[in-house]
């Protein structure tokens, strides 16, 4: 899914594990899913507060399932699992509860997300006695409540201070990215376009996959052999038609290399993470060191086909094992998918060669967050390229000022920064921060690769 995240009318629950093809599909009403699962997971008798924070957690959770399109990019025809293992418990006979249901139907579209973005923050949770996790403990929450915290600041409290709510976001219907027919050598549509988009894009981190050029939405035999290489490299059969398989698989990878410094908006600086570890990390870890191995398999992912990517959770999770694997066969490890010290040290000079050697220019590929923020006074090639983004957005965004890119960070360069925060919703600072920094190279991206995003597009959510 791209643009801005919206609730949507229904979801399909797969009531099984992820790989259980004999375990059916469940699609009803989303508001009615929330109140499942919230059925399942809470006590009605909590503080209400307690329940209020716990609910606005499943929802986003669930949104950002869809949102993210995290199991039909993977092939699957489903949105999210009924297991708690991997998603949250649902059950389709199970008894809803009146205030649950009350207060379900006055939060399922409001959502969690980190200050300075606009997609669902990942917000894991457990309960916090028998099973304990990096995000909301459930039992916690009630302890909370009863001390009078508010449901914002019990998530806060786990999920850090910044973080907003949007409230009141549009219902729209969950329509999957993909419609059939798939799409061969004579079609000239929108969604061919899209395509060619994604493709050259990712062709700057796969030189082996030819340009498209010019991207005219008519598929020939140029995106066709584009195609073709793209399903060789990824490990699909090179038919040049992009089916079902290959347009998810085109739009997870090209979200994985466009999207390399935001990286679900963590904004991880190099310099935070440990050179060394005092132990082995293994499946069943949580915390930081996990939120940094799986950065670190996350950026390598997006630059070697081999190395699977991950999401950034903070769970050491069994996608985090395979990936551990994937990388240990990469680099001539044992694939054990337990971090050694062998495995982290590999793991951060892959890292550290990629950033080291990503261009420090506005080119074809977007060069990675420099790992510290940028300010008045610093003169370097990462200001000269906040200075080029800035140009360039200019022309489609007229009132952040253009900016001569001299590499010096001075206070004409400051005072468009503090246009471009203001116009996109973040904090005028006037530094480049991460989140500035993947701010700026969406926008450009979006302009210069992707769709060209005119002011006023996104709906006017009210944010608190």
């Amino acid at each position: 899914m791209t643009g801005t995240p919206y609730i949507p009318d229904r979801i399909t629950v797969h009531l099984g594990y992820p790989d259980d093809s004999s375990a059916p599909n469940v699609t009803l009403d989303f508001p009615e899913y929330i109140a499942n699962v919230a059925s399942g997971e809470l006590y009605p008798t909590w503080p209400e507060n307690a329940l209020r924070a716990n609910i606005y957690a499943i929802v986003t959770f669930a949104l950002n399932r869809v949102y993210t399109e995290w199991y039909r990019s993977r092939g699957y025809d489903y949105d999210i699992t009924s297991t708690t293992q991997y998603d949250q418990t649902f059950a389709p006979d199970r008894t809803i509860f009146q205030n649950i249901r009350e207060l379900t139907d006055e939060l399922f579209n409001d959502y969690v997300v980190r200050q300075g973005e606009i997609n669902p923050y990942f917000t894991a949770y457990c309960d916090g006695i028998q099973t304990t996790c990096s995000g909301l403990y459930q039992w916690g929450t009630v302890d909370l409540a009863n001390r009078g915290y508010t449901p914002y600041e019990i998530l806060q409290y786990y999920y850090g201070p910044n973080i907003n709510i949007v409230k009141n976001a549009p219902i729209e219907r969950n329509i999957p990215s993909f419609v059939p027919p798939a799409i061969s050598v004579g079609e000239q549509s929108d969604r061919v376009r899209l395509m060619q988009t994604m493709l050259n894009r990712i062709s700057n981190n796969y030189p082996a996959i030819p340009k498209i050029n010019p991207v005219t939405g008519n598929f020939l035999e140029q995106t066709e052999a584009a195609v073709k290489k793209f399903q060789s490299i990824f490990g699909l059969d090179p038919t040049g038609i992009i089916d079902k398989a290959t347009w998810y698989k085109i739009s997870y990878i090209y979200t994985s290399v466009k999207r390399l410094a935001e990286l679900d908006s963590e904004g991880i600086r190099l310099g935070e993470a440990a050179r060394n570890i005092s132990r082995a990390l293994r499946r069943g870890d949580s915390g930081r060191n996990i939120t940094y191995l799986q950065y670190f398999l996350a950026v390598i992912g997006a630059y070697y086909a081999a190395v699977e990517p991950v999401e950034i959770t903070g769970e050491f999770d069994e996608q985090t094992e395979d990936s551990v694997k994937s990388f240990q066969r990469t680099y001539g490890l044992e694939p054990t998918g337990v971090v050694d010290t062998q495995t982290w040290s590999d793991l951060y000079r892959a890292y550290a060669g990629i950033v080291e050697n990503a261009p420090v220019s506005v080119g074809e590929a977007l060069p990675l967050y420099p790992g510290s923020p940028l300010s008045v006074g610093m003169t370097n090639d990462y200001v000269r390229v906040v200075q080029q983004y800035l140009t360039y957005i200019h022309d489609s965004y007229p009132d952040i000022p253009a900016v001569p890119d001299t590499g010096y960070f001075g206070t004409v360069t400051e005072d468009a920064v503090k246009r471009f925060q203001q116009t996109f919703g973040l904090t005028p600072t006037g530094r480049v921060d991460a989140i500035t920094w993947n701010k700026l190279s969406s926008v450009f991206s979006d302009l210069k690769y992707g769709y060209v995003k005119q002011p006023g597009q996104y709906p006017g959510y009210i944010i608190t």
